[in-house]
Parts: C-alpha cells; structure tokens; sequence
C-alpha cells in the first residue's frame, strides 16, 4: 500500500491517485450545494449562494443564483465572481446587494448592488480591508448595514518583524479560524444604498459584535456584543440598540448569553435566541422576547426542550407576523422549521421527514429553505407561509450529485441505554455493493461538541468510509444535541455548582458501546473482529478513550484534532476557561478532577494501533494535545502514526483546503484498510 501523498497537489506528471485518493476526489470534487437563502419582498424570487470546490484548482467558489419561487424558469447564476455571497434585496425589490472579493488590494472585501429584473450597472458600493458579512438593508432603504473587521494600525506594518507587540488584556483574544480578533474587532458600519459617502463605524472600540437587525423605523440597528469589564471571566452577552445617531443602549442585563436578535414588525419587541446562567453549559437554547425599551424577558418556546441553536448553524428568529416567529430546531437527528408563538404555545412544525434544514428567509408570503438528507446535498425549498402543501424543489444539486458520486441511504435504530434511563438514537451505512451474506468491518463514529448531533443530513465522513467497504455506525450518546436539556446536561462534571452530572467519559462511553453491542449482535453483516474507531474534537476525546478502557475491542482507532488532556486544554485552548461551565469547578481549584477525566491517563492500556490527525494551526484544540499523546505513546513503544496538516484549523474536515482534505480522507481509509481488512 502506497504512503498517502503530501505534495499540496497533483501536476500532469504526477501518479495516478491511490484508490482511496479517487473516492475521497470523487466525493469532494462533486460537492456543489445552495445556501443563504433571500426572499424578494413579494415574494416572488429567491436569490440564494451556491457554493462549488474545484480540486484543481485548490479552492472553493461561490456565486450568487435567482429563482423564481413559482418554478416557472429554471434557476441560473446571477453573478460572475469567485466569492460572491450574502445576497439582500432592497425594500422595494428593485436592487439586490451582495459581497465579493473584486477590489485589486489583496485581502479586501467588497460589497456591490445591483439592479434587480432591469438593465443596469452593478456598483461597488463599499470595500472593506477585513470582510464583510451580515449584510442589510434599512427598511427605509437608504442604508446598508454590514459587519467588518477594524483591524489595527500594527496591521499596516510590512510584516511581523515591524509590528509592535500584542498586549493582552482578555481571554478569547485569538480564536481559531480567525486568528487575533481583540486588535481586529468586528464592528457595525453602515453606508449610502446609493453609493454615495464612505462606510460609517457605529460600534468603535474594543468590542466585538454579531448579527445585525434594522429597527423598523430604521432609526438604527440591534445586534449582540459584550461592552462590560468582566464578560471574559463571567462570559455573558446581551443585546443591544445601535442607533444612527446617539447612545448604543442595552436592553438586556448580562444575565445570560444573548444573540440573534430580531425586531417585531411593530418595534415593540426584540425576539433573540439565548439562555440565562452562561455559567452553566450546555444548555437547550431557547426564543426569547424582550421589550424594545429593554427590561425583564421572557422565553417563549419553553414548550418544546430541543436547543433552537442546531449543529447545522443558527438562524436568526423571522418574524411572520405580530404574534408569530420562524425559527429552526433540532430533534433526534433531524432539525425542521417551526412556528414559534408570541403567546408562549407550544412550538409547531413546519416541516416534517428526515431532513436538516440550514438556512431560512421569509418574505411577502414566501418561506425560503436550503435543506439536505443523507443522501442528497443542500437544495433549495420554498413554501408558503401558511405552510400547506409540500415543500416545492427550487434546484436539483441533489440529483445531479447522486447521479455523480452515489451517496447512500442508513438505518435509523434505537439502543436502550444501560442504566435504563432512555434509549440512544443510532444509525447504520451499509457498504457501497452490499452483500448481506458478507461480513464487513465496522467503523464507529462519534460526533464532536459534545452538545451536537449526527443526523439527516449530508456527511461526506460516512460516505468515504462506506465507499471504501467499511460499515458505518453512528449515534448520539448523552451529551449531545436534539434530545431534552436534561439528556445534553448528563455528563457535566460532577463537582458542578448547578447541575452536577457524570462527567465526560461515563455514559457517553457506556452508550457508544452500547450501540456497537447492538449493531453487532442485530447485524450480521458487521464483522465483531474487525472494528475500528474515529472521531474529531470531543469525538477525538472518545477515541483516546475507547482506545484506553476498551482497546481489545478495537482493531485501530484513529483520534482526530482532539482534547487528550483535559487540564492542558482548559491552559492553552483559544477558549480556554470556558471549559469550567461544563467540568463543574475551574482547572485551577479542581485539577485532579480534570485529569481523571483525561483519557490520556490511559495511556498505558493502549494497544491497538492509534491513528492521530491534528491541524497544526488548530487553536480550538491545540496541536499540543496530540503531542502529548503522540510523545506518550511512542515512548511506551505502542503502534502510533502521527500526520500534522499545515496551514489548517480545527475545521480542516469540513473547510480546509480541497487537496488537504482529500489527504487526509486518503491517510485515514489507508489506516483503516491496513488494519480492518475490508
């Protein structure tokens, strides 16, 4: 068997991919998806980004699509950049806005209008030395709001051998994916819809700010933020009015963690998404109103206990009516829309079926969703607002990527946890050419978070395993996502001042092993010999630890970007302290507390052979967590493999570069295949 390669990426001399090289290209190569969906104010079109990776190139790409919400012509590209994105249209529907990188200045971001159904020039209306996101019109449609970075002076320097040092104040100072964010906070601006005058800071100073909703007399804007001393230590965020002109007032009063925020059509009310005791983590999070004069809030979706936060990203509460928001939730693997009621009823589906949907807009009648399944890649939906009928298909990436790559179906089953407390929601992927009289190797995957899911949706993990010959078993143990707030707060630590649990690496570990007993004793097509292991982030936590407490049930185990030491983690992490709201107590006043919960404690019983991957720019956990492991392991003379991606984050599997992430797909089959034997 071949070394997977480590060249950046192929020329025309280079060899023929390796066979798993060719699956994880395929399935990559193919990915083009919609998302960012903006509903014209009639309701008519929905202008929304679909996002492409071309491996020969390296690089990801973007534009902006329309289409009409009635079917009647198919949908087809709008604009011709690399990077378009963020597409928003004007009150009256004439002009849609959207960003881009076409300044000539390296790094800059744009941001351009465009007429909307007449000829015209498109016009730069704004460029931007670090970015732009969160774009939006005034109602009254003489502005545009948008968040960018306002990076330091230092940063104009011509490298870092003329800048002058950092001085850190704050926790959370560097963050991964974004590197130094204190000397570069994201703050609000604003500028002339017409093109006329130059961006306008609102927020300057040292804080951070995120997601931005007009009020509707467009006198200003709300957003999210910390602007008090302590919100490093006691972690709290609230919700804030930034007017045009005059004093950022507070409506919220560091309570709880605070975000999303979105004025009620009359301006009365400030709808958000939050939970109160920041200090007591995970927790399910819930839709909140405030009065627009701020004061005491109330939640208003109590009546269903499922985190309004999913795993397939955030969306900010839509308001449909007076009395009624558009939000999404997450339930056992799935996450739906529903109608949240001003009046505190209980929350009411949308949509139905084993489907995630992504990303939402709404207007002039119009419901505008992105969804996928697991076996279909992200398409968009409209509906209408009274939510009857069937969602109608807008675009067909789906099909054309099933034609492509031949992603497959699982089966959803349910395994009674062992102390008897509820049952734990699993799946299994048989093998692409699937022979029920064959046995196969088994691959377990277990997701990061912790309080996140697997579910119905598209992951290109399981398909490369699958496509290679592995059986797939996935779940979601205790700790997790899309159950009760009680099931996602059963392994807080149990020295916690609030809601004292097990701690992570006790039940979460009795379920995994739980669904593997199961699936082995339910299927058999799933070879009990042959069973290997992976997961990333926490799941890179549960890998080390399965190969601890359990490493003669597994054949090989590769543990991904993970935390092997948890009093390490809670020094040198980029969120580092936060650690203490799901551990109970903090790593100074509890240390031992921290490291019996570390599976690197269990060094000594590892015997099965140990796949570690891990970005060497990953801050969330820091490449020395696999040092650490990697030096342990190889001094106690114990099978270990160590790859270290250059240039990546923690989200190298889902973001980093088209090459690396084939590389890395193709080290991690290689791994299994020597050691399982498909």
């Amino acid at each position: 068997m071949s070394p997977a390669p480590t060249a950046p990426a192929e020329t025309s001399a280079s060899p023929a991919p390796s066979r798993h090289a060719a699956i994880a290209e395929k399935i990559i190569g193919n990915l083009v998806q919609a998302a960012a969906p903006a509903v014209s104010p009639d309701g008519r079109q929905v202008a929304f980004v679909v996002g492409r990776i071309d491996m020969a190139k390296n690089k990801y790409f973007s534009q902006v699509w329309l289409a009409d919400t009635d079917g009647s012509h198919p949908p087809h590209p709008i604009t011709g950049g690399e990077h378009d994105g963020n597409p928003t249209w004007s009150p009256d529907g004439s002009s849609l806005a959207f960003t881009s990188r076409r300044s000539e200045k390296k790094g800059e971001a744009t941001l351009h209008v465009m007429p909307a159904g007449a000829a015209g020039e498109t016009r730069t209306i704004a460029s931007m030395k670090d970015g732009l996101s969160n774009v939006e019109f005034s109602p009254d449609g003489r502005w545009i709001a948008f968040i960018s970075r306002t990076p330091h002076e230092r940063y104009e320097a011509e490298d870092d051998s003329w800048r002058a040092p950092r001085k850190i104040e704050r926790f959370f100072s560097r963050l991964n994916d974004e590197d130094w964010v204190f000397d570069r906070p994201a703050h609000i601006y604003v500028v002339a819809a017409d093109g006329t005058g130059t961006p306008r800071n609102l927020t300057p100073g040292e804080f951070q700010h995120d997601g931005i909703a007009w009020l509707p007399d467009s006198s200003g804007l709300t957003t999210s933020t910390v602007r008090h001393e302590t919100w490093d230590r006691d972690l709290a965020g609230d919700l804030f009015v930034v007017p045009l002109d005059g004093e950022i007032r507070a409506l919220t009063s560091q309570t709880g963690t605070y975000s999303l925020p979105s004025p009620s059509p009359k301006g009365d009310a400030i709808a958000f998404m939050g939970a109160d005791n920041p200090d007591t983590y995970p927790q399910n999070v819930s839709i909140g109103v405030v009065p627009a004069g701020g004061g005491a809030h109330r939640w208003i979706s109590s009546k269903l206990d499922r985190t309004f936060e999913t795993t397939a990203g955030a969306q900010r509460p839509r308001w449909i009516d007076d009395d009624t928001l558009l939000c999404t939730a997450e339930d056992r693997g799935q996450t739906h829309l529903y109608r949240v009621h001003l009046d505190g009823k209980a929350p009411e589906a949308v949509t139905t079926g084993p489907i995630t949907v992504k990303s939402i807009d709404e207007a002039g009648g119009t419901i505008a969703f992105c969804a996928g399944a697991v076996d279909e890649v992200s398409d968009l939906f409209v509906l209408p607002v009274s939510g009857k009928g069937k969602p109608r298909r807008l675009t067909n990436f789906a099909a054309n990527y099933q034609s492509a790559v031949h992603p497959q179906q699982w089966e959803r089953f349910a395994v009674p946890c062992t102390d008897g407390s509820g049952e734990i929601d699993a799946w299994i992927m048989r093998p692409v050419g699937f022979d029920e009289s064959r046995k196969y190797p088994v691959i377990v995957n277990v997701h990061g978070g912790p309080h996140t899911q697997y579910g119905e949706t598209y992951f290109d993990e399981a398909q490369f395993q699958v496509a290679a010959g592995f059986v797939v078993l996935m779940s979601n143990p205790r700790g997790g996502s899309g159950r009760e707030q009680t099931w996602g707060q059963a392994i807080l630590g149990p020295n916690h001042p609030r809601v004292p649990g097990k701690g992570w690496g006790s039940v979460d570990v009795a379920d995994v092993m739980a669904v593997l007993d199961t699936a082995l004793a339910r299927y058999p097509f799933c070879d009990a010999s042959r069973v290997g292991m992976q997961g990333g982030s926490y799941g890179g936590y549960m890998a080390t630890m399965l190969a601890g407490l359990y490493s003669d049930r597994f054949k090989a185990i590769c543990s991904e970007r993970s935390v092997n030491n948890l009093l390490t983690e809670e020094f040198t992490s980029d969120i580092a302290t936060v650690f203490r709201v799901e551990h109970g107590l903090a790593h100074l006043d509890d240390p031992e507390e921290y490291l019996r919960m570390s599976p690197i404690r269990y060094v000594r019983d590892i015997n099965c052979p140990m796949l570690l991957v891990h970005s060497e720019e990953d801050f969330r956990c820091p490449i020395s967590q696999a040092e650490e492991l990697f030096v342990a392991l190889r001094l106690l003379k114990k099978d270990v493999t160590f790859y270290r991606f250059p240039g990546e984050s923690h989200e190298l599997s889902r973001s980093g570069s088209p090459i690396h992430r084939r590389q890395r797909a193709e080290i991690i089959l290689d791994f299994f295949a020597k050691h399982l034997n498909p």
